[in-house]
């Protein structure tokens, strides 16, 4: 009597959904993780004042930064160097253009005091009420 041969079945490969759809969960769980801490920074960089009751504006991209840099000598309106003429002008003309206009006021920790608050009073004569001095969180200690 012949012996028989084993037959050998051929297994079907089979398409694995389960880990395919944890990866693209978690592809896109970090995708919204990472849009929603993104801020989107209109003025230039600075060496902000640290404050304990710092609190980060809402809705920055309805408002107007001005930033304060170190040395004072200029004024920037978002990211744009403006001379004080061209400053207390385009303050006006935002008023008049924009229904609610809103100012947050960007200074660096080392500028002249006196300079910022000369800002803040061309911008409460331009009649804005809605005014934010940003400030970055004060640290707290860990026990």
């Amino acid at each position: 009597m012949a012996a028989k041969l084993p037959v050998h079945t051929v297994k079907r490969s089979r398409l694995e959904i389960i880990p395919l759809i944890d990866v693209i969960f978690f592809c896109l769980a970090t995708f919204v993780l990472v849009t929603l801490t993104m801020n989107k920074n209109k003025a230039i960089p600075v060496n902000l004042p640290v404050a304990q009751t710092s609190v980060n504006p809402e809705k920055t991209d309805e408002a107007v930064t001005l930033t304060i840099t170190e040395q004072g000598d200029q004024i920037f309106w978002d990211k744009d160097g403006l001379t004080w003429d061209q400053f207390v002008a385009r303050l006006i003309q935002y008023r008049t253009e924009e229904a609610d206009p809103k100012i947050m006021i960007n200074g660096d920790a080392k500028a002249e005091f006196g300079k910022a608050v000369v800002v803040l009073d061309e911008v409460r004569k331009a009649g804005i009420q809605k005014v934010t001095i940003v400030t970055r969180t004060k640290p707290t200690p860990r026990s």
